[in-house]
């Protein structure tokens, strides 16, 4: 299905969608948008694997069609520096393995362009000053040094892979702003020209937000990724695409915050886990990239693989806009239109399902106190939280005794000086995370509710910590440009950094006197942020209520300085003349915003930001480092070690076995998420990963954080499972890291217990319910379980990227049954479990499970296996992907 196009007087290949359609008499027109992504994708392939692929494709919307498993090869591979950082160890780690069987450790090399952008090791250890943000960089590189100069080794050492700097921007907006090409260009070792469709995936499930600009990528594991970059296909059973419908347009007050968070919440209770969303209809129109941008970096938080939009004229105005540059604009425009991937709002595609919504509907919300999906209008924001408190402990509730709503406390500063705080207490209020910070519409609404706020004579409490993260230094240049940094330094909002922060755990330490108080007392908080992710004890320890919200209402908080308030009929404050203050009076209107983006946010600001993108930071150019092709590993390094996967690997696999004699490590409830599985934040002194630190010579200043430590497995081990809300049905009661060692019926933890299973040669289950693993694609909650000795998770239902993380580090995911979970079936946790499985098994077969209780009792039931496809089958069989990956690239080299 070769063809050719002319673009300025120069030929480009491409492969047709029109003439497959045309051969196959099928109408390519109804097909969605994201499948004719996945169509070509396949059929540029061109295996025998791939022909009857396409044909499913093709037949898509066909009844009838069986699903097929489809093998996805992205174009490119972008990692952020936690995650990434990860998977660069491992390539590392594949080199020294293919070097010690005797062959060339070059051919360990990413095969597809790599981009890693370092933005989520920087902490607010300083905020509501000036200084904020220099200090904050000086810390971020003197703890990551050795990370850092990792990294430039391996900028220097692999081929096809860039750094961007850190304090450059959050990985999402500098993809969306610069790195996406929406449609590559390539020319081969002969001299033709090819195009295709830019594809990706990235080791951050917010990968999605470069859906927005018609980009088909999404978030995987970092060990997914690295497969990806040495050439394997990542793999996908044939998805269902929900069409979501849109009509109208905002009305006035209400923003693409609001309407992310209203599709969060509508998109979860319709479960769209594992399918594509794909949006259209006449509202399309009415919502720029940068609000698009918001919905599609919330696909995670609702469950789809992707939340996609369709290249259309808003996408050319945004590249004409964000600096790309002319010639690109033409061949993408010219390209997307020949080959049917430009949107036709003419002519509707078949969906699986379609869900009609109205953006006038969309009204101002938050979400919380514990997920993303629990949507609160702001006019009930005051009473949801107050019914929280006594609700039981749970997804939405902290089983506190009524008394707790008015419960107070003296704040002791050092200076003399003294503040009441009291329940609900806003402590932290961050503008923060990829979600918000790309749109200039958002920020300074923001920006001009913070002026009038400070020209009405409203600040903010003492208590409130307040930061603010852009998410590249483009927000910055319109800030001060419009006269608005100003502003928003007077109530706090000084600049931060540019990275990934409070959303995810970075936001450094409370003022000693504030967290001091909330410890004391044990007073239940709470965090407003423009990020994404709002789990219990993800974004500060201390914190345990967390509410996502619009950045303008972040400031709004803040000066209220406590969640229990109607911010539509209560003041937020009083002027000079004791006259209250409402909401109403500093918001600022729709017009507004508009002339100052008109004025004050323009195409030169995007290309005078990114024209030195990789070397504009003089902290990172000064990193020396020495090139080798394999990495010099530091066995007293507690930040990049050598992992442990390929130990005594034979180049021959093994059949798969039945698992037998298999004991319980942890029986958790539903919405485990991979924050409880692998926390990410600041690493407790008296933990595990802290007491290996201490015993390593760390002295606990110079912890760091779970995230920047995941290049040395010993750490990361020690911290999976440790989450300190994690709810283990097996610790008596104990909250945090803990479980029941049966041999001796002693509490333990997790990381203590499991090496004692180890030493007794005991395999381990973790029991779940619903939505396992949802969260981010942090692929340590796979690594983390597996070193501890789990075989085996078995749960009510899966997250996506996790489910598939698991498979690839040969660890088995099993399904209950439906209307059947671990307390139906009687189960305590207490029981010895065997698996009946064998190399014959198939994906998705259902297999027999026989647990055994210390009085002989015996309960037989039945799960599903949760294989996907054949290829995952193969995971499991080699006890995981890189090893796969191993074996392949050595049997090649023997033949």
């Amino acid at each position: 299905m070769k063809r050719t196009i002319i673009i300025q007087n120069k030929e480009y290949n491409y492969f047709s969608l029109k003439a497959l359609g045309e051969k196959n008499n099928a109408d390519i027109s109804r097909l969605p948008y994201s499948i004719r992504v996945l169509l070509e994708n396949v059929l540029r392939q061109e295996t025998e694997e791939s022909d009857e692929v396409v044909q499913q494709l093709v037949n898509w919307n066909l009844p009838n069609t069986k699903k097929m498993e489809i093998p996805f090869k992205p174009g490119r591979v972008i990692l952020q520096d936690l995650t990434g950082g990860a998977a660069i160890v491992d390539l590392a780690s594949l080199r020294k393995a293919v070097k010690d069987f005797g062959f060339d450790p070059n051919s360990i090399n990413p095969e597809i362009p790599v981009d890693l952008v370092i933005d989520h090791s920087v902490q607010v250890d300083y905020a509501g000053s000036k200084i904020a943000f220099q200090k904050n960089e000086e810390l971020e590189f003197k703890r990551n040094m050795e990370r850092y100069s990792f990294f430039k080794w391996a900028e220097q050492s692999f081929d096809s892979f860039r750094v961007v700097p850190p304090a450059t921007g959050i990985v999402h907006q500098v993809n969306l702003e610069y790195l996406a090409d929406v449609v590559t260009q390539k020319e081969t070792k002969s001299g033709e020209n090819y195009l295709f469709p830019d594809t990706l995936v990235g080791t951050d499930s917010h990968t999605t937000m470069i859906n927005a600009l018609g980009v088909l990528g999404w978030g995987v594991g970092g060990i997914e990724a690295e497969a990806g970059m040495l050439g394997q296909p990542c793999y996908l059973s044939t998805p269902e695409v929900v069409g979501i419908r849109l009509k109208g347009k905002f009305r006035s007050g209400a923003t693409a915050t609001d309407l992310a968070l209203t599709l969060t919440h509508l998109l979860r209770e319709k479960n769209v886990v594992g399918k594509f969303v794909e949006y259209f209809g006449e509202g399309l129109a009415n919502l720029t990239i940068s609000d698009r941008s918001v919905v599609a970096n919330m696909a995670p938080e609702y469950g789809a693989t992707c939340g996609f939009f369709p290249i259309d004229q808003e996408t050319l105005n945004y590249l004409a806009f964000s600096g790309r540059s002319e010639k690109q604009r033409m061949i993408i425009e010219a390209y997307v239109k020949e080959n049917q991937l430009y949107y036709d709002p003419n002519k509707e595609a078949d969906y699986s399902d379609v869900i009609e919504l109205n953006l006038e509907e969309i009204e101002p919300s938050l979400a919380g106190p514990k997920r993303p999906q629990d949507l609160v209008p702001l006019s009930k924001v005051k009473q949801g939280f107050i019914d929280s408190l006594t609700l039981p402990n749970g997804n939405s509730g902290y089983g506190l005794q009524p008394e707790e709503e008015r419960k107070q406390a003296i704040i002791h500063y050092e200076d003399g000086t003294q503040e009441v705080i009291e329940t609900g207490a806003v402590v932290i209020a961050a503008i923060t995370s990829c979600t918000n910070t790309s749109n200039p519409f958002i920020m300074l609404s923001a920006g001009l509710l913070a002026k009038k706020a400070v020209e009405k004579g409203l600040s903010v409490k003492r208590y409130v910590k307040t930061s603010l993260s852009p998410g590249s230094k483009v927000a910055t240049r319109y800030f001060e440009n419009a006269d608005l940094l100003y502003y928003l330094e007077k109530l706090g909002f000084d600049i931060t950094g540019y990275g990934c922060m409070t959303c995810v755990g970075n936001s450094g330490p409370l003022n000693d006197a504030v967290s001091k108080v909330i410890q004391d007392e044990n007073l239940l908080v709470s965090a407003v942020l423009s990020g994404n992710r709002n789990f219990e004890g993800r974004v500060h320890a201390d914190v345990k209520a967390g509410y996502l919200a619009a950045p303008h209402l972040v400031i709004a908080y803040a000066i209220a300085g406590n969640i229990k308030i109607d911010l539509t009929t209560e003041p937020l404050g009083y002027d000079e003349h004791n006259s209250p203050i409402y909401l109403g009076d500093i918001m600022p209107s729709n017009e507004e915003v508009e002339q100052l983006m008109n004025k004050y946010v323009k195409t030169d600001l995007y290309k005078e930001e990114y024209k030195s993108v990789f070397n504009s930071n003089q902290h990172w150019n000064e990193i020396k480092t020495k090139s080798s092709t394999t990495y010099k590993w530091d066995d007293n390094s507690t930040y990049i070690a050598n992992p442990p996967y390929f130990e005594q690997l034979q180049l021959h696999i093994k059949p798969i076995q039945p698992l037998k004699e298999q004991r319980v490590l942890a029986k958790l409830g539903d919405s485990i998420t991979t924050d409880h599985l692998s926390p990410v934040g600041a690493i407790p002194l008296n933990s595990p990963a802290g007491k290996y630190l201490i015993e390593h010579g760390v002295r606990p200043q110079a912890f760091n954080s779970y995230g920047s430590r995941r290049g040395n497995h010993e750490v990361m081990v020690r911290g999976t499972l440790s989450n300190i809300r994690l709810r283990n049905e097996l610790a008596d009661g104990k909250e945090g890291g803990y479980t029941k060692y049966f041999p001796t019926d002693k509490i333990l933890s997790i990381f203590d217990a499991s090496q004692k299973y180890i030493e007794d040669n005991v395999g381990l289950v973790i029991l779940a319910g619903e939505d396992y693993g949802m969260g981010s694609s942090r692929d340590w909650a796979a690594k983390g379980v597996r070193l501890l000795g789990v075989n085996t998770v078995i749960a009510k239902s899966f997250e996506r990227i996790h489910r598939s993380n698991l498979l690839m580090m040969g660890v088995l995911p099993l399904q209950f049954l439906d209307g059947e979970d671990a307390n139906s079936l009687g189960l305590t946790g207490n029981e010895i479990f065997d698996f009946e499985i064998d190399d014959t098994v198939q994906p998705n077969e259902i297999i027999n499970v026989l647990a055994t209780s210390p009085d002989g009792a015996t309960i037989t039931f039945k799960v599903c296996a949760r294989f996907d496809s054949q290829t995952e089958v193969d995971y499991y069989r080699n006890r995981g992907i890189l090893q796969m990956v191993l074996r392949n690239k050595l049997r090649s080299k023997e033949n």
